[in-house]
């Protein structure tokens, strides 16, 4: 089943300076957002990068109002000279709009759709336990991303999805890699797969961390 539409908010974050970088993202990384993002895998933030602006991707907007106000507690604190800039996908316009344009009137049946596929999800994961590992998918395209994403939904497979990024759950580390390898043949041409199978699992590494990470921003 795909998500719905709420899943689509994208917070901007642009710094002056491109060398604080590192540090922004280590505290956007803090477990202090922990139990205000994250009640379970269907909740993870992604965070990707473009030169120095910051992209983070939310199911809600309350997630991606969480993160504004960090990243302004930061800011004011480190002087960084950080400025952002709140958006909500909208699927007629297929466009980032300003966060109170009206999504379509359908966007009703869809948004209980989603809270059916969170609930399912959620007690799927209630009964298995979290995923130890991940396969990510950076792919070109909204479109590509929702498409492989209902695919994988429908094979029973815990999928989170954010804007065009894909993060899929698995058992163990022989899991992960074969469902990359597998991912690799299925997914469109032009998409990035990776599998965390080497130390950088990342409920090894963060256990319960709301944010995974893509465009180099978890070393």
């Amino acid at each position: 089943m795909l998500r719905g539409m709420n899943d689509d908010w994208r917070l901007r974050i642009e710094l002056e300076d491109e060398g604080h970088l590192a540090g922004l993202v280590k505290h956007l990384d803090a477990q202090e957002l922990e139990d205000e993002l994250s009640d379970s895998f269907g909740d993870l933030v992604i965070l990707s990068r473009e030169g120095r602006v910051i992209f983070a991707y939310t199911e809600t907007r309350a997630q991606a109002e969480a993160v504004r106000a960090r990243v302004a507690a930061l800011d004011e604190e480190h002087s960084w000279a950080a400025s952002t800039e709140l958006c909500h996908w909208h699927p007629v316009a297929e466009s980032w709009e300003e966060p109170d344009v009206p999504l379509p009137e359908s966007d009703a049946a869809r948004a209980a759709e989603h809270a059916e596929a969170i609930a399912a999800e959620r007690a799927r994961l209630a009964e298995t336990g979290e995923p130890e590992y991940e396969v990510r998918v950076e792919l070109d395209s909204h479109r590509d991303a929702a498409r492989l994403a209902g695919r994988l939904q429908a094979e029973g497979l815990p999928v989170v999805r954010r804007w065009k990024y894909l993060v899929v759950g698995a058992a163990d580390e022989d899991e992960a890699r074969e469902l990359a390898q597998r991912l690799e043949l299925q997914a469109p041409d032009g998409s990035e797969v990776t599998a965390e199978v080497s130390g950088q699992v990342a409920w090894a590494e963060r256990p319960a961390n709301p944010f995974a990470i893509f465009g180099g921003l978890g070393g």
